[in-house]
């Protein structure tokens, strides 16, 4: 099973781990509110609001509306390393684990583009100390990709000159899906990411149709 299959896209299953029910309906409204409205032209009462609750409730289960933020961006960032960690440690050719990586991540930001709209383009809205845990989040993602790209290159697999470069070019190839994806247009989360897959091999110029998914 590819890590494609084993991560269910889509918003309704994300957020499980946030308890009591009443801290995650919060939190749901909350990524609701920013992705409509961004962070700082939301208030707690816009939050409460959409959960249907009293704006005093909020302050039970979060301190201040960037702890809000700080919740959603450090659980989906960790989501997104666990989606490239798992791709990157898989059986199989460099070949094989980034057209993984890239199909799955892509299929996380197109099923869950509400949630990763909020995850990727709100860091600046967080304070220092809680923008620096998110930053060395988003590090490790870097070096999964990286990693897989710098094992390709030393196998032959790839072509590549700049692996730095490269990689920042495949995440934000992956992370701008987010940004335009309609559940409603023309394809699925899964083809956006076999297609992207597909780009991405050949950027890094992985040899043969048949090297690719």
């Amino acid at each position: 099973m590819s890590t494609a299959e084993e991560t269910a896209g889509g918003e309704a299953q994300a957020w499980g781990e946030v308890t009591p029910d009443a801290a995650r309906r919060l939190l749901i409204a909350a990524v609701e509110a920013f992705a409509e409205r961004g962070y700082h032209a939301t208030t707690t009462r816009d939050i409460a609001g959409r959960a249907g609750m009293s704006p005093a409730a909020l302050y039970i289960h979060y301190k201040t509306k960037e702890e809000l933020l700080h919740r959603i961006s450090r659980i989906g960032h960790e989501k997104a390393l666990e989606i490239l960690r798992t791709a990157a440690r898989r059986e199989g050719s460099p070949t094989e684990r980034l057209a993984d990586a890239v199909s799955s991540f892509v299929r996380w930001h197109a099923g869950g583009r509400t949630t990763a709209r909020v995850v990727q383009y709100e860091l600046d809205s967080l304070g220092p100390d809680a923008r620096a845990e998110i930053l060395a989040l988003r590090r490790q993602v870097d070096a999964e990709v990286r990693g897989i790209i710098e094992e390709g290159v030393r196998s032959g697999e790839f072509e590549v000159i700049d692996v730095h470069g490269t990689t920042l070019a495949v995440l934000s190839l992956c992370i701008d899906v987010a940004r335009w994806f309609n559940v409603d247009g023309p394809r699925t989360p899964e083809e956006v990411g076999a297609l992207y897959a597909d780009l991405v091999l050949r950027m890094v110029g992985a040899g043969g149709e048949e090297a690719r998914p």
